[in-house]
């Protein structure tokens, strides 16, 4: 990552650590509803472009780089996604063997190691780094497609707009902050930024952040390296994502090729009698050994 890049996310985490100190005194005195300016209403509406909205259905091939501490893999796959329904990335061996399946819909996470017929499925709230990250199908999707999110929210309404705080950072770039609470009292540890395009409204980078003082924090970095054109829009078609744990940092590559929008296909994964269910932990070991 270019150093560049590293100031940005010093950034993003600087502002969220700044939201952090401020939601404390919203505890003992009430802050009123935050009024955008123009230039503010302006640029959130570039950023929430209906263009990435057309995509329905996308599927793509997909190459992967994992770096989990000294382990490091790659991988090919696929990538299937219906907007509002579900999300699946099957990992191949050898190039034409399926050995794992990641499948994401509004209800639940699966995870199937296919070589050694194991899988996980379970609600999000169930697995630590996506409770932790804030992580739900409809963060997942606008993720993937490069659109502003609230979590819980499927759509923003113009009073969801208001909890967002933009500041522009010169040279066409400004961060956008969100804490998740209500003003008065903090109900999150959860703090969200992106930072993104004044010129565009595209999204550059987004940052989740869950603060912890016990346990120390978990944040999941979105880094979007490359855009191409898809189905009347402009998509995210290289991304690196860094999850880093108070233990550990996870970092997944995904490069997007061959792209189409295809509909004749399975939406949900039926899982047979012969797998044996496991934790999370049991199938991430197994997926760096692949």
């Amino acid at each position: 990552m270019k150093a560049t890049s590293y100031t940005k996310i010093a950034l993003l985490a600087m502002t969220m650590a700044m939201a952090a100190c401020h939601s404390h005194k919203k505890v003992v005195e009430e802050t009123p509803a935050v009024q955008l300016t123009p230039e503010q209403q302006e640029l959130m509406k570039k950023v929430e472009s209906q263009e990435q909205k057309k995509v329905s259905f996308l599927s793509s091939k997909v190459k992967f780089s994992v770096s989990v501490g000294d382990q490091q893999l790659s991988l090919t796959g696929n990538l299937h996604m219906k907007r509002n329904d579900v999300i699946r990335l099957q990992l191949m061996a050898f190039g034409f063997v399926e050995a794992a399946r990641m499948e994401f819909t509004k209800d639940y996470v699966l995870f199937m190691d296919r070589i050694n017929k194991q899988y996980l499925k379970a609600p999000y709230y169930y697995i630590d780094f996506l409770r932790n990250s804030g992580i739900n199908f409809n963060t997942l999707q606008a993720l993937f497609l490069n659109e502003l999110f609230q979590p819980g929210k499927a759509e923003l309404t113009d009073e969801d707009r208001k909890k967002f705080v933009s500041s522009s950072l010169g040279d066409d770039e400004a961060i956008i902050n969100f804490e998740d609470g209500d003003g008065q009292t903090v109900k999150s540890k959860m703090f969200y930024s992106w930072l993104v395009n004044e010129q565009t409204g595209r999204i550059k980078m987004a940052n989740i952040m869950y603060r912890d003082q016990l346990r120390g924090n978990t944040q999941m970095n979105w880094d979007y390296r490359e855009f191409r054109p898809f189905a009347h829009s402009i998509i995210p078609t290289d991304i690196l994502v860094t999850l880093t744990m108070p233990e550990k940092e996870i970092k997944l590559g995904v490069k997007l090729n061959y792209m189409n929008n295809d509909s004749d296909w399975e939406t949900r994964t039926r899982v047979s009698d012969k797998y044996r269910e496991v934790t999370f932990e049991e199938m991430l070991k197994r997926f760096m050994a692949l």
